[in-house]
């Protein structure tokens, strides 16, 4: 009888151990950098991966602004925020940074680009990698801080444990978006664009749908459809709170911004709840001012109450759950 042939030991390429500071990422089947002799994947992968399955609720929970945070990432197609950073974290930069500013979104959806002059630009309609999307915009930050003026910050998979935005940024500085028509911020001299960059930019503002920021309440946009027009307005009350007082308001007929309004849902978004109004097409932003104002009043009184819901404010309440939509 043949005897059979004995099994050899696979074959491991010769590993390169890291003994000290960050292990790098590299292909799941592929020997852990940090010398152990396990797969990435069995060893400092698992980090990774554990990184890559928590979600956090609230990623701008602790920086001015959240709720307009959350407006620029689901509902605006085109704004820019000028951004302050934390003390000392521009001192390691690749050169001076003369302005970082956030911006909804960047051509071929880069997650930042540093500027010819040093300058940054962090786009916020990013695909997030990490379940935490602060942590991932502080990773495109840090990477533009460090990448050569003139240059597109490529997407990556972001380290695990790295900082976030609330450590990279000055939590005492004003976040105020500036809305725009188009998307001309994209360049410096969007005047001289030509070729293949005008043609790009005017693909991308024929795709914006119209919207305007309302100044008379906080976080709230006004938007024109094909049909219709929108009314959405990002809210920071805790959603439990927030539906009481909207059924209370619904029930009562005090839940429109006029005629021919209507409260129609309302939306979750990184935490918070996005109410949203059908408007007629004729209701302007402008016009939008003034109702907007009184509601928010009317809010206040119904958010004060101490009752409990009555019967018909409470099948108001479940159809707005019904009619709630989570958009991540």
């Amino acid at each position: 009888m043949a005897k059979k042939a004995a099994k050899k030991s696979p074959q491991r390429r010769p590993s390169t151990a890291v003994t000290s500071g960050e292990i790098p990422v590299v292909g799941a089947r592929e020997d852990c950098p940090c010398g152990s002799g396990r797969r990435y994947k069995a060893c400092h992968g698992r980090e990774a991966a554990h990184a890559v399955q928590e979600l956090v609720h609230r990623p701008f929970e602790g920086l001015p602004g959240e709720a307009d945070w959350v407006a620029l990432r689901e509902l605006v197609p085109a704004a820019t925020v000028p951004l302050t950073l934390a003390k000392g974290v521009a001192d390691s930069a690749n050169g001076p940074v003369p302005s970082v500013t956030l911006a909804t979104v960047l051509p071929l959806a880069w997650p930042a680009l540093r500027r010819q002059d040093g300058s940054i630009l962090l786009g916020l309609q990013t695909q997030s990698s990490s379940g935490d999307l602060s942590r991932d915009l502080a990773d495109a930050l840090e990477l533009a801080l460090a990448t050569e003026p003139g240059t597109p910050v490529p997407a990556r998979r972001t380290v695990p444990g790295g900082r976030r935005l609330q450590e990279l940024l000055d939590l005492e500085a004003e976040f105020t978006p500036e809305v725009f028509s188009g998307f001309e911020f994209w360049l410096e001299d969007a005047e001289a664009a030509e070729g293949e960059v005008a043609a790009s930019l005017e693909r991308a503002n024929a795709s914006a749908i119209p919207t305007e920021k309302i100044s008379s309440v906080p976080s709230s946009y006004w938007c024109a459809a094909a049909d219709k027009n929108h009314l959405r307005w990002v809210m920071t009350v805790p959603e439990e709170q927030l539906l009481d007082a909207l059924a209370r308001l619904d029930t009562a007929g005090e839940s429109s911004l006029g005629e021919d309004t209507r409260l129609v849902g309302s939306f979750r978004a990184h935490g918070l709840t996005v109410p949203v109004w059908d408007l007629p097409q004729s209701m302007t932003a402008a016009d939008c001012e003034a109702p907007a104002a009184a509601f928010a009043e009317r809010l206040a009184g119904a958010l004060a109450a101490e009752a409990p819901l009555t019967v018909e404010e409470r099948k108001a309440r479940a159809n707005l759950v019904n009619r709630q939509v989570t958009l991540n």
